[in-house]
């Protein structure tokens, strides 16, 4: 099923391990993508307060949760709206999933080695996982499946977000050329 957009917003799904710079990506990247158009970031902890206030993370519900985040966010695009995925989508079919929706799709990855990712963790995501609290954990106790063939990948232990958004915006601009130069 692919939901047809109605203008030329496109969606961007940052990708990677919790903690590896997605969100401080997003960050510096959706004002330069304001001047396109205008844009809604799909941050998964603040949608998933909403859809599962008390969230289990179980596979059941994460591919509940992730379905709903794809399909939310090919009805933004539909209604000419750019959106930016900023979620771990620890698995390649949720993001595959979305891409099917939206045409005009591109994948980030946001390569960080666990380690690292877990040095940053100022959420406490891994020290949960690794004290039994959380076992589902992407990277940790669950596996994290990585792009196989990202429209960009992101170093995140050489580039700044600034970089990285710069990096992003040039695919975005040599793929759907946008009004914007």
């Amino acid at each position: 099923m692919t939901i047809e957009a109605t203008s030329k917003a496109f969606a961007i799904w940052l990708t990677g391990l919790p903690a590896s710079g997605k969100s401080t990506i997003a960050a510096a990247l959706k004002p330069k993508l304001e001047e396109i158009g205008p844009v809604e970031v799909l941050e998964s902890d603040t949608v998933r307060r909403m859809l599962t206030p008390h969230p289990t993370y179980s596979v059941a519900e994460r591919d509940l949760f992730y379905r709903s985040l794809a399909f939310m966010g090919a009805r933004l695009v539909a209604h000419g709206v750019t959106v930016l995925f900023d979620a771990t989508g620890n698995k390649r079919a949720y993001r595959d999933f979305a891409r099917s929706l939206i045409p005009q799709f591109i994948e980030v990855a946001v390569e960080c080695p666990l380690e690292l990712a877990m040095q940053r963790d100022y959420k406490g995501t891994y020290q949960r996982g690794q004290q039994g609290e959380s076992s589902t954990v992407p990277g940790l106790q669950d596996p994290y499946e990585a792009p196989v063939h990202p429209e960009v990948a992101i170093d995140a232990t050489a580039l700044s977000a600034n970089d990285a958004a710069r990096k992003v915006l040039e695919v975005v601009k040599e793929k759907f050329n946008p009004r914007h130069s």
